[in-house]
């Protein structure tokens, strides 16, 4: 029965007296309460039985003294005013319930003054009002209406006793235990409970002024009421109930909301904390019932009513006792598989909750094949705000965790630690999901580390030298053993880490460390799965096609057709559910505040990578002095790769999909961290994340907004440091990409490449670039050398590759247009055609690149161009590609919609001609084309001029320049042609082995083979080894042979002076 709701009945049977008595004193005893006599919890007294232990009122001064020690409340003596009169005084404005119903109307107060109402009646209206109970058998509602539970026992009690039939503290302990008694079993008894406990806290709070005996009256009853409902869900026996899992539980009021009538508001929570020490059944009760929602909510999505679950954990997190219980639960963190903390620990299932769920995302994105853009957007949007809400939540809980104690905190980090731990194979290929953990759970997680490091990630970087590099030397909780390391092979970290240190770990720094790993197996696997399903789609797009390709050729075979359509439609699910799921983790990622604050966090790991590898106290407005020590420290070497990976991926990202966030979050330490490790390269072993730093650099220079030279090309133009060291790290990394030791290190080296001359041209504008440029030629010749061959080795290849595929594609598209060809054929056609276009478009893009690096640099510094070692390989190349574009072959070359190949003549050629007039002052430039009897063709330079006048590719100035260097090229031609014959019969000890030429520095090789130096530089220029042992050398191996060179000399000039002879006597002859 509901004493709230219901009206009064008979009451069942009380429990045995002897062992209830026993349970409420153990109790009670715990909870600081009176231990009372069986009669005043029960109803008859049992026979023989003496007097009630309990109190009575004030004036029967003839009972016995209570047995415990428990003060008794003082009671004073009634006014001699009869309540019948309807005037009853207090300390505060009545409310309606304290008028008695039977009275009229007020009397004026001038005719009769207040008086205070005794104690006696003010705690028997007050106890009646807040339990809803009465000893009086005539009275069936209180003074508001509501009905009120008839208590037999306490009111015969009270008979025998001769006591006033009216509720007392003293006499409360048993009224309520036979109201719980008498309670309908078919509800829980908290039911009655807790509003009890909401109406006597409110009564306290409505007291004003001093009234100190109401105020005992009221704190007394809040306390035994507590108390009950404590014994209500956890000693049901107590009231006559079998126990139910139903019923003895908190978790349904925890569910509902503070101000809900029926939820657990925060004075009882307040309450319950406060009686912890007392009793040790309370936090073992609430945390019980957490451990349930949690449970429960572990079955439920962001498609459900999930946000009760959510709000239950969020009050909960208001009381720090409460959190510290819970942490020490076993099932806080528990030994569970990757997906299982999802849902078997406490707080997996609130971390799980998120948009990343595959039913959410049909939900969010229903039809994908039929969204547009703005659809799209418009649900990403939501998503967002639904997903960042529920992130807000999440920061709050877990702040509170970390601050409710030392042992809350550590177990919050175990419990981060061990996520990170179990989800290694989120970074494999092709990870699991059964193995592995979510995304919308990994997002969640490093979305909250990312939070708890904002306190110390300021914007001057003070606390970054709180970060202890020795953390996994100090039993860290995170694993990186199987880690690749950022210099270390496994067997020399495995050797550092074993190097034990004393201490342990501040909390920045274990907070630090765990958010790097959470990026790398949380948002930047979340990142590797949105490209791959990239990939996905349009392979599902592609076999679909393929399949309603074949749809006619099935038109009169039913069963076939059926099949197909079943096929159809398995695709199409699969094809819409990935697509959701992409347009799902593009919500998720492009929140701009969440990666905003993401990129703070990597800037604080750039500042503090480069202060561990210089061993410097390095902040962005501090010099930062390069190269690095050669000695590499340790301590760097064997941190785990995704360190530095993640910091470059995360912005490469932003700068591709979000750039707009980038303005207010790159300072000078990105281009310090850039130009570091690619002028220290050694500090890196992994090619591929030294080249990844080239393309943050060059996505840097992407106009974005007002910003013509992007985000980072004014820094690199104009800071002092990207002037002092930017111009030869990169040239620096463009020599070291030629061999990175990797299986697609061909093509590689390329796009690496093409990457460094966007780089070199958004910053060429500073002549202090420039000036270094010439400088490097002079002081670092073999270093210079070594960039321009293989910048010519590139020029030649691409170009040559490129405009190679051109006549292949002129007759592909020629076949395509034959009308007789059949389909199959046509097929074969088109495809072949694709594939040489692709090719053809990759090339010409790199040969674009690299003749106007060529040009922008032989603009600058002609002189170190013509060097032995490299001019008459540039002369070479410049010749071959001259024939090509504009010698009889250049018919091939026509093919439809050029733009398409990004292949433009009326570009290429001015600017190989723009090469040639930049060197035509130079001798040996001048010498080396004409040397050329490969390519060199005096009617080929005829044409060039032809085709710039005829198509205005050129202004008048420089075509005479270009008539004036092509008769040049002729003269010396003309000379060298009679060289040529005057040596023509050299003897073979004076050639050159590998190229037949006369030796005019000839050197002896380690392998005891003579090759003229020229010979032997550019071969080194290609390839460090000696070309007949195959064994490492450099040109310091080389021995010059004077003697050799002496006798070339000599045989030289004997030659020269046969010839002059022989002109001599032929004049003679002639006169």
């Amino acid at each position: 029965m509901d004493p709230n709701e219901q009206p009064p009945s008979e009451t069942p049977d009380a429990p045995d007296q002897e062992k209830m008595e026993q349970i409420r004193r153990r109790r009670l005893e715990k909870l600081g309460g009176p231990p009372s006599s069986a009669a005043s919890t029960t109803s008859p007294k049992p026979e023989g039985a003496g007097p009630s232990d309990s109190p009575g009122p004030a004036e029967n001064s003839k009972e016995k003294a209570p047995v415990e020690a428990r003060p008794k409340i003082t009671v004073s003596p009634a006014p001699q005013q009869s309540l019948a009169s309807g005037i009853i005084t207090s300390s505060r404005k009545r409310d309606a319930t304290q008028i008695d119903p039977a009275s009229a109307t007020l009397p004026p107060r001038k005719q009769i003054p207040p008086r205070e109402e005794a104690i006696e009646d003010y705690a028997d209206r007050s106890l009646t009002t807040i339990f809803r109970i009465t000893v009086d058998p005539t009275r069936e509602t209180d003074a508001a209406g509501h009905k009120l539970t008839y208590l037999p026992n306490l009111h015969d009690e009270l008979v025998e006793e001769e006591a006033p039939l009216k509720l007392s503290i003293d006499k409360l302990e048993g009224a309520i235990m036979e109201a719980a008694t008498a309670y309908t079993q078919d509800k829980p008894l908290f039911d009655y409970l807790l509003p009890c406990w909401k109406r006597v806290t409110k009564a306290i709070k409505l007291l004003r002024g001093p009234a100190p005996q109401k105020e005992e009256v009221l704190k007394e009853a809040r306390r035994l009421c507590f108390s009950n409902c404590i014994f209500a869900v956890t000693m049901p026996e107590l009231y006559s109930r079998e126990p139910n899992a139903l019923h003895d539980t908190l978790t349904p009021y925890l569910l509902r909301e503070v101000e809900h009538e029926s939820g657990l508001c925060m004075d009882f929570f307040g309450e319950a904390v406060a009686r912890m020490d007392e009793d040790d059944s309370i936090a073992p009760l609430f945390t019980k019932s957490m451990v349930e929602i949690s449970a429960k909510l572990a079955n439920l999505t962001m498609n459900n009513n999930y946000k009760p679950y959510v709000n239950a954990l969020l009050t909960y997190s208001r009381f720090p006792r409460l959190l510290h219980e819970l942490s020490q639960h076993p099932s806080f963190q528990m030994a569970q598989s990757a997906p299982g903390i999802e849902k078997h620990t406490i707080l997996g299932p609130f971390f799980r909750l998120s948009p990343l769920h595959t039913d959410v995302t049909t939900v969010y994105f229903s039809g994908p094949r039929t969204l547009d853009k703005g659809r799209i957007k418009t649900s990403q949007s939501a998503l967002q705000m639904t997903l960042t809400a529920h992130q807000t939540d999440l920061r709050t809980i877990v702040n509170a965790f970390v601050r409710a104690s030392p042992q809350a905190k550590n177990k919050v980090l175990d419990w981060f630690a061990y996520i990170m731990n179990v989800n290694h194979k989120r970074r494999a290929l092709q990870p699991d999901p059964k193995e592995v953990s979510s995304d919308g759970f990994m997002m969640n997680v490093t979305v909250i580390l990312d939070c708890l490091c904002e306190p110390f990630m300021d914007s001057t970087f003070s606390k970054v030298g709180r970060i202890d590099v020795n953390y996994f030397r100090r039993n860290p909780r995170l694993d990186i053993k199987d880690e690749t390391k950022l210099n270390a092979d496994q067997s020399q970290s495995d050797a550092f880490y074993a190097k034990k240190l004393e201490g342990e770990s501040n909390f920045i720094t274990e907070v630090f460390f765990l958010t790097l790993a959470a990026h790398h197996y949380g948002s930047e696997a979340a990142n590797t799965k949105m490209k791959n399903l990239e990939k996905d789609i349009k392979h599902y797009h592609k076999n679909l096609a393929l399949m309603e390709a074949e749809r006619p050729k099935l038109a009169n075979r039913p069963d076939q057709l059926r099949l197909l359509d079943e096929t159809v439609k398995r695709h199409v699910a699969v094809l819409e559910t990935a697509m959701a799921y992409k347009f799902a983790i593009e919500g998720v990622l492009l929140e701009e505040k969440m990666q905003s604050r993401s990129l703070q966090f990597m800037r604080y790991v750039t500042v503090w990578l480069l202060r561990v590898a210089s061993q410097s106290e390095y902040t962005p407005d501090k010099p930062l002095k390069l190269p690095l020590p050669a000695a590499q420290p340790e301590a760097f070497s064997c941190l785990p790769e995704y360190a530095l990976q993640d910091i470059v991926d995360n912005f490469k990202f932003v700068f591709r999909y979000i750039p707009q966030i980038i303005l207010s979050a790159v300072g000078d330490e990105m281009i310090a961290l850039c130009i570091t490790f690619l002028e220290s390269s050694e500090y890196v072993r992994n090619p591929y994340l030294k080249s990844s730093l080239v393309s943050l650099l060059f996505h840097g220079t992407w106009p974005t907004y007002h910003l013509k030279k992007g985000v980072l090309g004014d820094i690199m133009t104009n800071t002092r440091f990207a002037n002092d060291y930017l111009l030869h790290a990169v040239m620096k990394f463009y020599i070291e990409c030629e061999s990175t030791g990797t299986a697609s290190q061909f093509y590689d080296k390329f796009n690496i490449r093409y990457e460094i001359f966007q780089v070199i041209k958004c910053i060429w504008s500073n002549d202090i670039y420039k000036q270094q440029l010439t400088q490097s030629s002079k002081t670092n010749r073999s270093f210079f050398v070594q960039f321009v061959n293989l910048l010519m080795n590139d020029a030649t290849y691409v170009l040559d590759e490129g405009l190679g595929k051109f006549p292949k594609i002129h007759d592909l598209q020629m076949k395509l247009k034959d009308h007789t060809l059949s389909q199959q054929d046509r097929e074969k056609v088109e495809e072949e055609l694709r594939t040489a276009e692709g090719q053809a478009t990759s090339f010409m893009q790199l040969a674009n690149e690299t003749v106007s690096m060529m040009k922008l640099f032989t603009t600058t510094l002609s002189e170190a161009f013509t060097m032995p070692e490299i001019v008459q390989r540039l002369a070479g190349m410049l010749d071959y590609n001259l024939e090509i574009l504009t010698g009889p072959k250049s018919k091939t070359l026509k093919v439809d919609n050029p733009e398409k190949y990004y292949f433009s003549p009326k570009t290429l050629l001015p600017e190989i001609v723009d090469i040639y007039l930049n060197l035509g002052s130079s001798n040996a430039f001048i010498e080396a084309v004409a040397g050329d009897g490969r390519s060199y063709k005096p009617q080929t330079m005829a044409a060039t001029g032809h085709i710039l006048s005829k198509k205005n590719l050129k202004d008048p100035h420089h075509l005479q320049a270009w008539d004036a260097l092509c008769k040049k090229f002729e003269a010396t031609k003309a000379e060298l042609d009679r060289a040529e014959l005057d040596f023509d019969d050299a003897p073979p000890e004076f050639e050159d082995e590998l190229m037949g030429i006369l030796m005019k520095d000839p050197v002896i090789l380690p392998s005891k083979h003579v090759l003229d130096r020229s010979t032997i530089v550019q071969h080194l220029l290609s390839d460090p080894k000696d070309p007949y042992t195959r064994q490492p050398m450099t040109i310091d191996d080389v021995v010059p042979d004077d003697a050799l060179r002496e006798r070339i000399e000599k045989w030289k000039d004997e030659r020269r002076a046969q010839a002059r002879a022989k002109v001599l006597d032929a004049m003679d002859t002639t006169e």
